[in-house]
């Protein structure tokens, strides 16, 4: 069985690797065509908006160049495409290593499960809660990567406006929504943002009570994936080792948990009713 992280929810620290990889190519390329067009790179920086010791960065493999400077790096530099074409794989480069296909998996995906036992998950999180959760991991994050990271786990969250819209659930511990990471401001805003996203169509969310005797979720947290292709995919998450099930029978098992769990749980009105009694005593 393949090991893979889970959707890194909990800010564990992972490795990250710059100046390797898809961004040296990536970066390679771009000097290439650069100087085949015979600019500098004070003038080339002018043209797209960036400054020299950027565009240094960019073609060192050290920074991850956003989608907007290589669409514009690709039209100054006269590079037909051949830029544009790794934008997607620069884009996975914004995850730890052992994240990268589960983003790409999270991207496409037509339903997503998630059951969160110690964080509000990554695609509810504010940009103040995931600051949080990343600036308290230890061995602590550099701030350029705490900064990267954010932005990634921001950037994830398009798939609640994404159109069809997947089918999209929570369930969510009590603890996860009493434990006041960040701040009891920070916790407000987090539990705000959840009311929001409660809200939506494609979205149901459900509230495991501390109080409930029975919990069929005690190994802890886990997401399924469904593709349009039909393929069910599971992620489970012990500290920082994960786990990617594909088999029918260990996905089965799990989503039959998932079942009970949401059997278990509040129901998605009465969840959001708590979460706005939570709300009102933070």
């Amino acid at each position: 069985m393949a090991t893979m992280a889970d959707l890194d929810d909990d800010g564990q620290q992972a490795e990250y690797e710059p100046g390797s990889g898809i961004l040296v190519v990536f970066g390679r390329q771009l000097k290439r065509l650069r100087e085949w067009a015979r600019m500098e790179r004070p003038e080339f920086g002018a043209k797209t908006g960036y400054s020299p010791a950027t565009i240094a960065s960019f073609e060192q493999g050290r920074r991850i160049p956003p989608p907007a400077f290589i669409d514009k790096a690709d039209e100054v530099l006269g590079a037909h495409g051949v830029l544009k074409e790794m934008k997607e794989e620069v884009a996975r480069a914004q995850y730890p290593a052992f994240f990268r296909d589960a983003a790409r998996l999270e991207a496409k995906a037509v339903e997503l499960h998630v059951y969160a036992t110690q964080a509000v998950p990554g695609l509810m999180q504010t940009e103040e809660y995931a600051r949080a959760v990343f600036g308290m991991m230890k061995p602590p994050l550099d701030e350029d990567v705490i900064e990267q990271r954010v932005a990634a786990r921001l950037a994830r969250q398009e798939i609640f406006v994404r159109r069809p819209a997947p089918l999209l659930s929570f369930v969510i511990d009590e603890s996860v929504l009493l434990r006041p990471i960040g701040g009891r401001t920070v916790l407000q805003g987090q539990l705000e943002q959840i009311l929001l996203i409660g809200q939506k169509k494609a979205v149901e969310i459900q509230v495991m009570p501390l109080g409930q005797v029975e919990n069929a979720g005690l190994a802890g947290p886990f997401t399924l994936l469904g593709t349009k292709e039909g393929h069910r995919i599971a992620y489970v998450e012990v500290q920082n080792m994960s786990r990617l099930h594909t088999s029918r029978d260990g996905v089965r098992a799990l989503e039959h948990k998932y079942g009970t769990l949401r059997a278990q749980a509040l129901a998605p009105k009465e969840s959001l009713a708590y979460v706005e009694k939570v709300l009102g005593k933070s």
